[in-house]
């Protein structure tokens, strides 16, 4: 067999530069790759929490509200997942849900009780801090205009 192995460092590649291209193009927008699981859970359990904490009956605005913004949560997941590049400009969205999640009961619900509060507080403070960290990366990486590096 011909020897086609390369030994030693291939700094004097002929084809270094665009092997680096192709290296970066292929790991680009996978910065936050370990949060689109949690992103995509917060917003299935925002999603199904009215029926969890059985508040559905009691509260049918906010638990329609609490499943509209579980499956906001969720397609924002798997944009994330699907098309990073152009949907991490939109991370800072997820902040301000997250603010929403928490004061929610009070401005879409009737007297809520403990259970609705927590509730909505948690994944909101959840939803908040994941919303932080997309956003942080996106502008670490300098993906926030256009959705381009």
């Amino acid at each position: 067999m011909a020897g086609v192995s390369h030994r030693g460092d291939l700094a004097g590649h002929p084809d270094i530069g665009e092997m680096r291209d192709r290296y970066a193009k292929v790991l680009g927008g996978r910065d936050v790759a370990l949060v689109d699981g949690p992103v995509f859970l917060v917003g299935l359990a925002c999603a199904v929490s009215p029926w969890v904490v059985h508040f559905a009956g009691g509260q049918p605005a906010l638990a329609t509200h609490n499943l509209i913004m579980g499956v906001a949560i969720v397609v924002l997941a798997l944009g994330f997942t699907v098309t990073p590049e152009r949907m991490y400009g939109l991370s800072w969205a997820m902040c301000a849900m997250g603010i929403w999640l928490v004061i929610a009961p009070w401005i879409v619900g009737s007297s809520p009780d403990a259970g609705v509060i927590w509730t909505n507080a948690v994944l909101g403070g959840l939803t908040f801090l994941l919303g932080v960290v997309c956003t942080m990366v996106a502008i670490r990486s300098g993906r926030t205009r256009h959705g381009a590096r």
